[in-house]
């Protein structure tokens, strides 16, 4: 497991451990989000257009909030933002995948093993580690054909983070408004459980065992060696079983300034999470030794809510806080000339992020 003992102000924080999960953290989605959508309804009433948040980052289809490519945000970035992105490269599957994809990992200078994820989506649905040729022609065969799917540096940091950000239109500095850490579940073996024995056993795993056993199914009788460690997940996604530390307090004036830099180097964004990994948490406080993984828009969330010592109030102000900011800078974008997407551009874009989701394969 990584290290992911969280700070405050640099020194191991001293809050009593958190609970195994909090009260609302495996809700059913439907329940959870129902009182963030009347919200939005009675902003978008407000403010006489229920797709007003698409205006946020105007220069991304819808915004960010669903739909959009991943590969055309990163495309957007300049030189200074470049230097902190991890290296990718994009192709659409059929025919010839495999030859393809090598040439495009040559001209982006990638080498194996490389992430391969799609280029749409969300919730780390179909993000898998591809090791070699023989992986990514069948990572590749596993998406079916007219897919566009991006292949991406592994970083090899171990701490993988996910940073809000925040600049309205009228300011010249941004702020960082959620720092979380991601840390990767993992069971340890004993020398005679099987792998779906300590999943059951273990004080987490065994609360919500239909999130990892999918994954797991082809190892679940196996019998992992005494102190082995069985990492449960790769994509550090809350829906996919990772653990998320709220560490708000490791935000520092040189990580809000590193920030600052990077996203005022993309054209009109002003409202996302920026997913990283960074060589280790001090370097990352000092803004520094990290690198981008994806940038995301007016769909993304402030990670931290799925803190097990978040409480439902804390949680909820925090989702109105963030989706009240889009509806504001919405507003101001607006007043500068540009337009929204319009409610049935967002349907369309939901219901294509949908379809092309149900096809993609299991994620590692």
């Amino acid at each position: 497991m990584t290290d992911t003992t969280t700070t405050v102000n640099g020194q191991p924080d001293a809050r009593p451990a958190a609970p195994t999960v909090s009260a609302f953290e495996f809700w059913p989605g439907w329940i959870f989000y129902t009182p963030i959508v009347l919200y939005w309804i009675l902003l978008g009433l407000r403010y006489r257009d229920f797709s007003l948040p698409t205006a946020a980052n105007p220069r991304i289809e819808t915004g960010g909030l669903c739909g959009e490519s991943k590969s055309s945000i990163l495309d957007m970035a300049g030189d200074e933002a470049r230097q902190w992105i991890a290296p990718y490269a994009v192709l659409t599957t059929g025919e010839n995948d495999t030859p393809r994809a090598l040439a495009a990992m040559e001209q982006a200078g990638l080498s194996f093993p490389v992430v391969l994820k799609p280029d749409v989506g969300c919730n780390g649905t179909g993000v898998r580690i591809m090791r070699d040729a023989d992986s990514l022609r069948e990572g590749l065969a596993a998406f079916g054909r007219g897919v566009p799917v991006m292949l991406q540096h592994l970083i090899p940091y171990g701490h993988e983070v996910g940073i809000f950000y925040i600049r309205h239109p009228d300011e010249a500095e941004g702020r960082i408004t959620s720092l979380t850490y991601k840390e990767v579940p993992c069971l340890t073996g004993d020398g005679h459980s099987t792998v779906e024995e300590l999943l059951h056993a273990d004080p987490r795993t065994r609360l919500v065992p239909h999130i990892y056993i999918p994954r797991l199914r082809p190892r679940l009788h196996e019998v992992p060696p005494a102190g082995q460690s069985l990492p449960l997940v790769f994509a550090g996604n809350h829906c996919k079983g990772s653990i998320f530390h709220d560490c708000a307090a490791d935000i520092t004036p040189e990580l809000t300034a590193r920030v600052n830099t990077i996203m005022r180097d993309i054209p009109d964004f002003h409202f996302g999470r920026i997913d990283a990994k960074a060589l280790s948490l001090a370097h990352l406080r000092e803004g520094k030794d990290f690198q981008i993984i994806e940038i995301n828009g007016v769909g993304s969330e402030a990670t931290h809510i799925w803190d097990a010592r978040t409480t439902l109030r804390d949680a909820y102000a925090t989702q109105f806080l963030h989706y009240g900011e889009t509806f504001r800078i919405g507003a101001k974008k607006r007043r500068e000339g540009w337009k929204s997407s319009g409610a049935m551009a967002m349907l369309r874009a939901w219901l294509r992020q949908r379809r092309l989701m149900a096809a993609y394969p299991l994620n590692d």
